[in-house]
């Protein structure tokens, strides 16, 4: 049984980055970590909001779902994070995020957390790489161990082979298909896996 405790953070307009962290969390729990499905907090106004049936629908359907802290960032030993991408970069709620986490970097204590990261775009090629390195770049300023997917499994190639973290085309109603959610699941298992052996390192000093 793992102790690894895994926080699953993302930002969703329409939906896929939500499956997309469910699918990574319900692959890091069958691998015997703790897991915390996080979003970070919204900038939209209510209005842009509204003008978007669909970001409409998904924003109320997940009311519920917690907001993102610096607490649970410091109560991880992993993180996992999904996004859209925003002209080839991370998107703003994201960024916001990360840039509210100075507190924490200054007191060492995003040192050494496990990370790895996942996007999403309209089209094959529509900056998924860029924005998942873009977000890495934060993370080596954090002094995290930055764990890519790599081509460590086969499901990668089906889910058209980035090696930096598993990218998925997203479609008007935010379905992903089997191909990317058996690329999720091995990244979030290859980062749980990880995750262990630094704490098992830390643990012997």
């Amino acid at each position: 049984m793992s102790d690894v405790k895994l926080a699953v953070i993302y930002y969703s307009s329409t939906g896929t980055n939500h499956k997309m962290a469910n699918a990574a969390a319900d692959a890091a729990k069958e691998a015997g970590a703790e897991v915390r499905v996080l979003k970070v907090p919204e900038l939209a106004p209510e209005e842009a909001i509204a003008s978007n049936a669909g970001w409409k629908a998904h924003h109320e359907a997940t009311r519920d779902v917690p907001t993102a802290s610096a607490g649970d960032i410091e109560w991880a030993d992993a993180i996992i994070f999904s996004v859209p991408t925003r002209f080839g970069n991370v998107p703003s709620q994201m960024k916001q995020f990360l840039d509210t986490m100075g507190g924490l970097w200054a007191q060492g204590k995003t040192v050494n957390k496990v990370v790895s990261a996942m996007s999403s775009a309209q089209n094959p090629h529509g900056g998924q790489e860029a924005t998942i390195l873009s977000l890495y770049t934060s993370m080596y300023h954090w002094g995290t161990i930055v764990v890519a997917p790599g081509y460590t499994d086969q499901s990668l190639f089906g889910a058209g082979g980035n090696p930096y973290g598993t990218s998925v085309t997203a479609v008007e109603d935010g379905s992903i298909d089997n191909s990317s959610i058996a690329a999720i699941k091995h990244q979030a298992k290859r980062v749980v896996t990880v995750a262990e052996w630094v704490k098992a390192g830390q643990s012997r000093g």
